[in-house]
């Protein structure tokens, strides 16, 4: 898809998007539209339910004469209301619809309303970001029917009084959706090809764009003593890897990084303790947590921002076989720590402990978040509305909590504490690695991981299972499956408080 920019000018070709705002009132682009096509709008507002409320579209027929092929006033809800995510949502549906309705061309000309976030710029950028966001298709594998899968509009104009400032905002956007579609590639890939190694191999192609890239194969995983991981992946025939990605884009070099560690099992079956059929299907995305890594780096590098940033992403496949783990084994960690496994399927964990500390022991962050498809309790809890954050920082929580919110990436904070951490503790090792209660299953998990932090080490546990996909398209800026939840959370945070 050509996304452009340009000033506002006669529609030429395609269907031509104007605002309006609740009321419903029309902005300046729509009252021209309404001119332009006699007053046609004017006479549909009259007898629709269209309110301006956001996501609304009212469709009219283009007149005869006109180039255009039909115009389309879309909502944008209450001018104060009116941010850079709803935006994008606004513009998403747009498209969408466009795109469903056999267009191949669009223009969108969205006034930034009085009283409203975003200058005419600014908006105007976020209304490409909608709709490259929305032109994500993921049709590799596909033989026939490919016309039915397609996005078919081939050109998007976003029309602004304000082109040069939306071209300036732009860059920073583009990367960002570039660093999305990738979490959203590995997410979508099939397990059959998206080994650990082939995922190490993928991480490798962000050295072209300066991040240094570095693989722990299993012998240099077995010196460091990695136990925890290593025993997640003992099952298989995939050898596991570790992956380390250094962007160094500070002004001072020797600035301590930020630091972000993901969860990337490849494919969960549960070990030993095998999960049902319905319940295995869909675990190609248990390594969620490492796309959004991956993902993060690949934007900030690519928008050249001013930080060390290091990622570092556990890959494991977790397979039942005569070599894999068994309930009951104890592990040893790299921190020094034994874990007693009663359950091969709270696998993710473990993968996190020793990537915790290789982070930390290599790199002495600022801070440190994982983020990880880690329990299903997190949706019991929260849904596919919001991520589950534990930290043990509450001013990492809430800029989390604020950047989250900016960028349509919710977070909320749930508790630690000492009485939840004797939910894990062990009869014959240092802790175990499941509760054996229906109770409280993502704050075990998350007072789990918290022994593998060092003390006065800021820390942050992002629980994305309910976020990192969804079945079918429910929400506007993301399709069907792999969603890149994770990626634009990353970076606004770094972006609003980590880059000199």
């Amino acid at each position: 898809m050509q996304l452009s920019f340009a000033a506002p000018q006669p529609v030429n070709a395609g269907a031509w998007v104007v605002g309006a705002v609740e009321g419903p009132a029309l902005l300046p682009a729509a009252q021209k539209a309404d001119t332009a096509c006699g007053g046609a709008i004017s006479r549909a507002l009259k007898v629709s339910r269209f309110k301006g409320k956001p996501g609304q579209m009212l469709e009219v027929l283009a007149p005869e004469g006109a180039k255009a092929s039909r115009i389309v006033v879309l909502g944008l809800g209450k001018p104060g209301e009116l941010d850079g995510n709803a935006v994008e949502n606004a513009a998403a549906g747009a498209v969408g619809a466009m795109s469903k309705a056999g267009e191949t061309s669009v223009t969108l000309e969205i006034d930034a309303p009085k009283g409203g976030k975003l200058k005419a710029g600014p908006l105007a950028a976020h209304v490409a970001m909608g709709a490259r966001l929305k032109s994500y298709t993921f049709n590799h594998y596909r033989t026939k029917d490919l016309d039915d899968h397609e996005f078919k509009l081939k050109s998007v104009v976003v029309a602004t009084s304000d082109a040069a400032g939306a071209r300036k905002a732009w860059p920073a956007l583009e990367a960002v959706a570039d660093g999305m579609f990738l979490a959203r590639d590995l997410v979508n890939e099939p397990p059959n090809i998206l080994s650990p190694v082939e995922f190490a191999n993928r991480a490798k192609q962000l050295s072209k764009l300066g991040v240094k890239v570095e693989v722990l194969g299993e012998a240099e995983m077995k010196k460091l003593g990695m136990g925890a991981l290593l025993g997640v992946g003992q099952g298989s025939e995939r050898d596991s890897q570790l992956v380390v990605m250094r962007w160094n884009g500070a002004r001072k070099k020797s600035d301590a990084p930020v630091a972000f560690v993901g969860k990337g099992v490849c494919f969960d079956s549960g070990g030993l303790s095998l999960k049902t059929g319905a319940g295995m299907i869909g675990m190609k995305g248990d390594m969620g947590g490492g796309a959004a890594v991956i993902g993060a780096m690949q934007a900030l590098a690519r928008r050249k921002a001013r930080v060390n940033a290091v990622g570092v992403i556990g890959l494991v496949e977790n397979m039942p076989s005569g070599t894999a783990q068994r309930p009951d084994d104890v592990v040893k960690s790299m921190s020094g720590q034994t874990i007693e496994v009663l359950n091969t399927d709270a696998e993710g964990r473990l993968v996190l402990a020793d990537a915790l500390t290789y982070t930390q022991r290599n790199f002495k962050p600022k801070f440190v978040i994982d983020l990880a498809t880690l329990t299903g309790a997190i949706m019991v809890a929260l849904g596919s509305e919001h991520a589950g954050l534990f930290s043990n920082d509450d001013k990492l929580s809430k800029r989390l909590h604020e950047a989250g919110r900016a960028v349509g990436e919710p977070v909320w904070r749930l508790p630690l504490g000492p009485g939840y951490d004797k939910m894990i503790r062990s009869k014959i090792a240092d802790m175990k690695n499941i509760t054996g209660s229906t109770y409280a299953g993502s704050i075990a998990a998350a007072q789990f991981l918290q022994r593998f932090v060092d003390k006065g080490q800021a820390w942050a546990h992002l629980d994305i299972a309910g976020m990192a996909w969804q079945d079918g398209e429910q929400k506007a800026l993301v399709p069907s499956w792999g969603v890149g939840f994770g990626v634009r959370l990353l970076d606004r945070l770094v972006a609003e408080h980590y880059e000199d």
